[in-house]
């Protein structure tokens, strides 16, 4: 018997999944690709069709796989690693480990068996059958007040589609030390399998809400304490010219009271409910003249400038916290480096630098 008998049938069985997902009519008729295939973007899956509530997907990647594992949030049926000829060694030997500790079923299919699993997306020989992960209910964020850490940060996304900017945005705002992440329930890209490889896993260990009322979570926040600061391209024809929202480069925000940052959808930016919640707008301006079409940058771009902007003001409560940070213990010279980079934040190491001019 086969390891993975439907593969040649073109069907995983536990989950039903399609292996190859046919080219919009559009495509096949030499039109413009684009419309009908952004209209799909919160189902880039693996699935060409809404998965069943409930039901089994596979995620894949090695991060997501062991981060997955570790956060504990999901129900694992089995793991699926890469038979090769050498043995297990380093996070995979330790996926294992953790899987074999649950329990849990372990397959070793073939290179090729796994690219028709993961319709070759990068799965690093590492696949995993799990239950869905969604947002939780923003309620459930209530208990947090301003007067518990004056330098709260909350990341508001207002309509993300593309998995892919989902992610890498989680990405960076796990990284920079966001607190919490607040998504708009309609017109958002669910939490898919694609999103937890394009955040390196970063999904699966953050705290994630959702609301369907995102205007009136700003407006409740706002009267909590809480500033709210949307996010706007360079000032145009989206702000009212009788707005009253003031408007603010990023690198002269000052953060000194718990912040909501709210980025929007990445073709029509915020709706007017919700950047009419906002009490300041920041932007990032451009460093040249711009031709038309290059005016604006990619959402995850520009979330990761301005949490950089903002987080960087971070005070950390006892003296020599942030060089603690860059300390590896078990790499003398790395801490030594980590020092200079700390006593001159704007030079880079040696090693940078060579890496930096193509050495």
């Amino acid at each position: 018997m086969p390891l993975l008998p439907a593969v040649g049938a073109g069907t995983w069985p536990c989950c039903g999944l399609p292996l190859t997902r046919p080219f919009s009519q559009a495509t096949r008729r030499g039109g413009r690709p684009g419309g009908e295939e952004l209209g799909r973007l919160p189902l880039d899956d693996l699935a060409s069709v809404p998965r069943p509530a409930g039901g089994p997907e596979l995620l894949f990647g090695l991060s997501p796989c062991l981060l997955a594992l570790q956060a504990a949030r999901r129900r694992v049926a089995r793991l699926l690693l890469q038979a090769c000829r050498s043995g297990l060694q380093g996070q995979r030997a330790e996926l294992l480990r953790a899987a074999e500790a649950r329990a849990i079923p372990v397959l070793r299919p073939r290179r090729r068996e796994l690219d028709a699993l993961c319709r070759h997306q990068v799965h690093q020989g590492v696949c995993m059958e799990v239950s869905p992960l969604r947002p939780r209910p923003w309620a459930e964020a209530e208990a947090a007040r301003p007067g518990d850490d004056p330098q709260q940060l909350w990341l508001v996304l207002e309509g993300l589609q593309d998995p892919r900017n989902l992610g890498a945005v989680l990405r960076s705002a796990h990284f920079l030390g966001v607190d919490k992440v607040i998504t708009s329930r309609r017109n958002s890209c669910p939490l898919t399998p694609v999103v937890s490889k394009a955040s390196a896993g970063a999904m699966e260990v953050m705290d994630v809400f959702s609301t369907d009322d995102l205007a009136g979570f700003l407006q409740a926040r706002a009267r909590q304490g809480w500033l709210v600061a949307g996010t706007v391209g360079c000032p145009g024809p989206e702000i009212a010219p009788s707005s009253k929202i003031p408007i603010t480069r990023c690198l002269d925000f000052l953060w000194d009271r718990p912040t909501l940052l709210v980025l929007g959808n990445e073709g029509s930016g915020l709706s007017r409910a919700v950047q009419a919640s906002c009490q300041l707008l920041l932007t990032i301006l451009p460093g040249r003249q711009l031709p038309p079409g290059l005016e604006s940058l990619n959402v995850s771009v520009a979330a990761g400038i301005l949490l950089h902007s903002i987080c960087s003001q971070r005070k950390f409560p006892v003296e020599g916290r942030r060089e603690q940070l860059l300390h590896d213990p078990q790499d003398p010279s790395a801490s030594s480096e980590a020092a200079r980079a700390a006593q001159h934040p704007g030079l880079s190491s040696g090693s940078e630098k060579k890496s930096q001019d193509g050495g």
